[in-house]
């Protein structure tokens, strides 16, 4: 067991100064349990008031604990008590691979799965190149205005969960964004749903559960 993962906030040593995280241990009765998967989500826009605590990544965050998966939310540079200043999606990937090293450092050979919502949906898609991805989830992705995929695919299968009354991200865009990639990808449109979700995140939460099991059986895991 790591130990940041029994840890409500803690900081750890990051590239531009320390990072804060929060973990949670998976859940025993999750169908990812046995296989020691661990994840880490990524949060939206720190100008805009992102921060680790928004309630779309800590519904990413619980549909992995309640999966069995072992996972960390961090605070990027410059938000919270995390050192540093906001460097435009750039070094924020670092921040997120230094976090899931530091996760996967006491078990170099868990499954790592990653997740960001929004500005931290790129954070995770350019992160994945770097890390062991086995499986990426992105909520309300910001494309075209950010990286994510090299080459027209990931390394790893991937999620795509979006509103169609998104104030923010074009529900289109990212539809056909998603239909032109290749590999394993799900698409999910929520109907009459905002960038936040207000009032959906019980059906993101089951819909994100039953995308990553259809994508990644747990037996594939172990």
């Amino acid at each position: 067991m790591s130990e940041l993962l029994t840890q409500s906030s803690t900081l750890i040593a990051g590239p531009a100064g320390s990072l804060e995280v929060a973990g949670s241990l998976g859940r025993e009765t999750g169908p990812y349990y046995q296989s020691g998967a661990l994840a880490v989500v990524c949060h939206p826009h720190p100008l805009h008031g992102g921060t680790m605590n928004n309630k779309v990544v800590t519904t990413l965050a619980r549909t992995y604990r309640d999966l069995g998966v072992g996972v960390l939310r961090f605070n990027f540079r410059g938000v919270g008590r995390s050192g540093g200043e906001h460097d435009h999606a750039r070094g924020e990937v670092d921040d997120a691979v230094v976090v899931a090293s530091a996760l996967l450092q006491e078990r170099p050979k868990a499954p790592l799965l990653l997740a960001g919502f929004s500005f931290g949906a790129s954070v995770a898609a350019q992160a994945s190149y770097r890390l062991p991805c086995r499986h990426l989830t992105l909520v309300a992705p910001p494309v075209p205005r950010y990286a994510f995929e090299q080459g027209g695919r990931f390394a790893a299968p991937v999620t795509v969960l979006q509103g169609d009354r998104d104030e923010r991200v074009d529900e289109p865009t990212v539809e056909a964004w998603a239909g032109q990639l290749a590999g394993s990808v799900v698409y999910r449109c929520f109907d009459e749903a905002g960038h936040f979700f207000h009032g959906r995140l019980t059906e993101l939460k089951q819909s994100m559960t039953e995308a990553l099991l259809e994508q990644l059986p747990s037996e594939a895991l172990l």
